[in-house]
Formats: structure tokens, C-alpha cells, sequence
């Protein structure tokens, strides 16, 4: 069933996720949660997003804002600004909550959510897991998925301005 309507619904503050957590744990549910840029969506992270979505019944996705992004990656990005970011994500059917943080790092997120799993790519080891030891001291868990090769936002952007040259 097609509800379209429900996708802005799906974008929380801060306080509004924490007040959601607390509903569906009342109704038993797990909470996964992975974060990132996610500046141009692309078949790596909706298999990111499709593996982390299969470690709890609710998947929270952390969305870095804009001026994080800018400070991570440099002043060309984002390409897409946080709320279009954020808006593509929770149009997922798989994504249950995003939400825009403005820090470098997603810790004060993930300590004021204290989510069941924290799921990231393989490109990170457990000791550079942002959150890992606090939610494992939580009780939680920490995944580590396999990378998807062969994508990254870094390189379609780089392929586009290439094509751009050649123009």
C-alpha cells in the first residue's frame, strides 16, 4: 500500500525520535541505527541501509546536516542539502525514522537515542564505531557490514565532473 503521505512523518527532531523511541519500546520493537552523510543515494548505501534495517524492528537513520557534511567532506559538498537528504532516506520503505544531527559525530545522537544495534559499513573497525562502547555497555550490539564495492558518492562525483569536461 502506497501512503506517500506519511514520508515527511518519518523526519524527526531530536526530542521527537526520543519520545517515538519510547513508544515502540512500550510495544516491545528493537531500534537498529546507522547514520552518514548519505550525499548521493546510491546502490552501496540502500545495501547499507537494506543490512541494517534487518537488525531491529525500527531502523533510525542519523543524517549528518549540512555543515557537518561541509566540515567531513570539504567545502564542495553536499551536493544535496539535509533536508533532501533526509527527505529520499525516509521515503525508503525500509528507513523507519531519520533524522538530521549537527555534530561532527553522531555520540550525542546515539546517547540520547541508546539504540539496541549500531549497524556500519565495513569500512570501519569496532574501535573507530562512534557509540560502540556505549551502547554494547548498554546492553547493545555493534554489526559490521561488508562494504559494497565499486560505489561511493566521492567517485560519482568525480565521474560527473568528468563528464561535465568533456562537454
Amino acid at each position: 500500500m502506497k501512503k506517500p503521505e506519511i514520508i515527511p512523518s518519518k523526519i524527526y527532531s531530536r526530542e521527537e525520535l526520543v519520545q517515538a523511541i519510547y513508544r515502540w519500546r512500550f510495544l516491545g520493537k528493537s531500534i537498529s541505527f546507522t547514520n552518514g552523510c548519505f550525499d548521493i543515494l546510491h546502490a552501496g548505501h540502500i545495501a547499507s541501509l537494506s543490512e541494517a534495517a534487518k537488525e531491529g524492528d525500527i531502523l533510525i537513520v542519523g543524517v549528518n546536516s549540512d555543515a557537518s557534511t561541509k566540515r567531513l567532506k570539504g567545502n564542495e559538498r553536499p551536493v544535496n542539502n539535509e533536508s533532501s537528504r533526509a527527505l529520499l532516506l525516509a521515503s525508503l520503505e525500509i528507513v523507519d525514522a531519520v533524522t538530521i544531527f549537527e555534530e561532527d559525530t553522531p555520540l550525542e545522537l546515539i546517547t540520547a537515542t541508546m539504540p539496541d544495534v549500531i549497524v556500519k559499513g565495513g569500512d570501519y573497525t569496532m574501535e573507530q564505531m562512534i557509540g560502540a562502547k556505549e551502547v554494547i555497555e548498554n546492553g547493545g550490539r555493534v554489526v559490521i557490514n561488508p562494504i559494497v564495492e565499486g560505489f561511493s558518492t566521492t567517485n560519482i562525483i568525480e565521474t560527473i565532473k568528468k563528464l561535465a569536461q568533456t562537454t
